[in-house]
């Protein structure tokens, strides 16, 4: 049996308010042709199906289509909720999407939904757990002792009747760590991953009985603790901290019990995310200017401020994400204890020097107005001024 890993699709996501919606379209639709090309059995969706809880309409579109082409293709898909997904939406319609091998499971209810697949080998079991929290468990198991994400997942799975002696696999969207060292992120994880998850660590042994556990939750594909717990990775970049990271998805071939291998097939975008560096004339000269379609960060490191710095990189990158500096001064004001700063300059001065060291030039007294209103009504400086 042949399974195809994916986590973390993030459908409707904006990055640097830049609409991701056709990137993934076109990388769901290069999957479904690995799917085709690959002659994959089961798909696994490993949560954060959707970026928001309150997903657009556009992007409920696409993961109708998605799902509908899976459907036809005759794709036996898993699917569960991550942290970003609402788990009564997610779980919408779900009891129909299982007659056509759509199986979901949004809501953590008490126990793990299974679903038992056969091969030439005899039973395979799939187990989905979605994205889960200490109280939601305990709500559950009153009398067990479950303060933490891993007390969570330990009592979970000690509910879970499961044969050690034939194939399983999970789905499961949690933060997991190795022996030794925790996940390296991508970057584009969510707040609650970069600070709660720090703290709120599983320990890989949790899931010793099981032959795959298909996780979502970081971006950076790899493997936690061995070859066959491994984070999917997000298909796309989503941060400036990805941009040498490439993309893969795990598939994965089942034979025999313990005869498990994994192979990763590179995912190629429409658009990569690049980040350039360097003085502007050469940054923007025609012989250095590949792939102009791509999403781009920009580090210049002109000693002087370019008026409308933006509006030129885009007449070469329409997809220049954010331009920031990397030179003498901005290095001399990340050493400046900028507390003692604050203190000897007026709001009026502190936004003066902002902006002429941003732009190049004066604010004007009607830009000044208006930031000193804006200030106001934030609670930021007095009426005074």
């Amino acid at each position: 049996m042949k399974i195809l890993h994916l986590g973390d699709l993030h459908i409707g996501k904006s990055v640097n308010d830049f609409n991701m919606i056709e990137d993934q379209k076109y990388m769901l639709e290069q999957v479904l042709g690995i799917i085709k090309k690959q002659k994959i059995d089961v798909l696994l969706l490993a949560g954060d199906i959707y970026d928001k809880a309150v997903p657009s309409e556009e992007a409920v579109n696409l993961l109708d289509y998605f799902l509908d082409r899976l459907s036809k293709l005759g794709v036996e898909t898993f699917l569960i909720s991550g942290n970003h997904d609402s788990d009564d939406r997610l779980n919408f319609g779900s009891s129909l999407f299982e007659a056509n091998k759509i199986h979901i499971a949004a809501k953590y209810n008490g126990h793990l939904y299974k679903k038992e697949l056969q091969d030439e080998f005899g039973k395979i079991n799939v187990y989905l757990m979605p994205f889960v929290k200490a109280s939601q468990v305990k709500h559950f198991y009153p009398d067990e002792a479950v303060e933490t994400y891993d007390d969570a997942v330990r009592v979970v799975l000690k509910h879970t009747k499961l044969n050690p002696s034939e194939r399983n696999i999970l789905v499961a969207h949690q933060f997991v760590t190795g022996k030794s060292a925790d996940p390296k992120l991508g970057g584009s994880e969510s707040a609650a991953v970069l600070n709660v998850g720090m703290i709120e660590k599983i320990g890989v042994d949790c899931f010793d009985d099981f032959d795959y556990v298909a996780l979502g939750h970081i971006h950076s594909p790899q493997a936690i603790g061995r070859e066959t717990v491994r984070y999917s990775g997000s298909p796309l970049k989503y941060s400036l901290s990805e941009v040498n990271h490439p993309k893969s998805a795990p598939v994965v071939t089942f034979g025999k019990k313990g005869e498990v291998s994994v192979e990763l097939i590179k995912l190629n975008p429409l658009r990569d995310m690049r980040h350039l560096k360097g003085k502007m004339e050469q940054l923007l000269d025609k012989k250095h200017i590949i792939s102009p379609e791509d999403y781009i960060y920009v580090t210049l490191t002109d000693e002087e401020p370019v008026t409308d710095v933006m509006a030129i990189f885009r007449q070469y990158y329409r997809n220049t994400m954010k331009i920031i500096y990397d030179n003498a001064h901005t290095r001399q004001t990340e050493q400046v204890d900028v507390t003692q700063v604050t203190r000897k300059k007026t709001y009026s001065e502190l936004i003066s020097d902002f902006y002429r060291m941003m732009y190049g030039c004066e604010i004007s007294d009607e830009e000044m107005d208006i930031m000193k209103e804006i200030a106001k009504e934030a609670g930021v400086i007095n009426e005074a001024g």
